[in-house]
């Protein structure tokens, strides 16, 4: 099943940051995975968003720290 593709902006609105974070984590491999859908464009899978996000929820700084 196809999921729903957020445009670079609505995905940063999404997850609370800027363009340019998702700009800088497209580089480094810090953010969610993305599609290129374009030379000079690209989109998120609302599925990718959420898993992200699941994979970064913590229940205390403790455990945060060991999955570091």
């Amino acid at each position: 099943m196809l999921d729903r593709l957020l445009a670079a902006k609505d995905a940063a609105t999404f997850l609370n940051t800027s363009e340019r974070t998702l700009e800088r984590w497209r580089v480094t491999g810090e953010g969610p995975q993305f599609c290129r859908v374009g030379p000079r464009r690209v989109a998120y899978r609302a599925a990718d968003l959420h898993a992200w996000l699941e994979g970064r929820v913590f229940p205390h700084r403790a455990a945060e720290a060991r999955a570091a």
